[in-house]
Parts: C-alpha cells; structure tokens; sequence
C-alpha cells in the first residue's frame, strides 16, 4: 500500500493532536524509508517482472530486514524509544508510533502476493494480493485514505493560507504517486528503484511543514474564547 500508510498516519493525529502530523507519516511510512537503502547495501533485492500483479511489476525477492513481521515489531520498538528520548513523558505518542510502525506490515500483508515474511532467515512468506486487482486495490485504499483525510480534517484546521496550500499539495501529490502507479514505467534496475524510493523521505517532512501551519481546533475554540472573554471584560 502507499495512501493506505499515509491514513493511518493522518488518523493517528487525532488520537495525539499534540504531535506533529510528520512523525505519524514517517512512522506509517517508515519499513519504506528504510527499504531502498538495504537496497542501495545490497542486503535486500527486488527485481521488475511486468504482470507479477496487476497494480506493480515489483518482484520483492528479499526484504526480511525491513518488512518481516518479526523486524516491523523490531523497528516499532525503535521508533518508540527514539520518541521517548525526546517526548519521555508523552506515552500515548510512543505507543502510537509503535502502532503505525507495525500497521504498515500488515497493510502490505493485504496488498502484497504471498511475499511477506513473518522472520528473516528460512520464513513463511504470506499475503493477500490485493494488488492482483486495480479496481479493488483504488476501492480499497482510496476509503482508508478518505478516512484517514477525514480524521484528520476534524481534528485540525489551518492557521493562515499555508496551512491549506501546502496540505493540500502533499495529498495531490501522494495520490498522483499513488494512482500513477499501475501505468507508470518501470524503473530499469534494483539501484534506481532504490535512489527513486528516497524522495519517500520528503513526505513526512511535507506533512510536518503543513501540520506546522495548522492547529487543533480545539485549541483554537479556547483561544476563540478567551478573545471574546477579554473582549467582554
């Protein structure tokens, strides 16, 4: 999945309206940040077979150290603990991140073909193929995003024009990343699929640049009537 992971970082943001909303993405995004470079290391393979599944032609054929069920969990536990290093009292946010670290083997679990890994070393390797079909992978996906969209939309509300540009901007952009990808050509070699992977990183830095522009609405109800209390007084 790749919106499906953005969702779960746009609904964690209800549950922590403190956090930066680029945490969340990077935590639900995060077994891809790491991927393309074990792929760059060489320490984990993927090759292009047009038709392994309608919705990619990508050939995972050894990804245990991002994307096992056993290293999400490994991986989690870091992203929690890096958390707490700096938010040591905020355990609702280490708790999450943890959640959506996770989240993200098993929403590859739905999409991807029995190619998922539940260890590294001499695995099972499972999977739903969701990707088999396009039409049931935009139904899919498009809701969780939707809801995810939704989530986050009550929660908070921009400050100033940035804060609707600029977040409205990453969702273009992730779903055009998103929607493209049955039709887009596929990359030539393992080494610039992994240096094309990298531009990943940049989504939780948007996200947190357009969460930097926006409040919780809450917040902005108390600050609304304290206005109008200092007003009346």
């Amino acid at each position: 999945m790749f919106v499906g992971h953005l969702a779960v970082g746009l609904a964690a943001k209800a549950r922590a309206p403190r956090t930066s909303l680029g945490v969340f993405v990077a935590a639900a995004l995060g077994l891809d940040l790491i991927w393309p470079i074990f792929l760059l290391l060489g320490i984990e393979h993927v090759h292009v077979e047009p038709g392994i599944t309608k919705f990619t032609p990508l050939a995972f054929d050894s990804y245990p150290w991002t994307h096992s069920l056993v290293m999400a969990v490994v991986w989690g536990l870091l992203g929690a603990f890096l958390v707490r290093l700096r938010k040591r009292k905020d355990v609702r946010t280490q708790g999450l991140v943890f959640v959506l670290v996770v989240s993200h083997w098993v929403l590859d679990f739905a999409s991807h073909r029995p190619d998922m890994p539940l260890w590294p070393g001499n695995s099972p390797h499972v999977g739903l193929g969701l990707w088999n079909s396009i039409p049931a992978t935009f139904i899919v996906e498009g809701l969780l995003f939707a809801l995810g969209l939704f989530l986050y939309l009550r929660t908070t509300q921009p400050v100033d024009l940035l804060g609707s540009i600029v977040f409205w901007f990453w969702v273009a952009v992730s779903t055009f990343m998103w929607a493209g990808q049955p039709w887009s050509p596929p990359p030539p070699n393992q080494r610039s699929l992994a240096l094309f992977s990298l531009v990943v990183w940049l989504l939780p830095l948007w996200a947190g640049w357009a969460d930097s522009h926006r409040v919780w609405r809450r917040d902005s109800i108390a600050q609304t009537m304290a206005k109008l209390h200092r007003t009346s007084t």
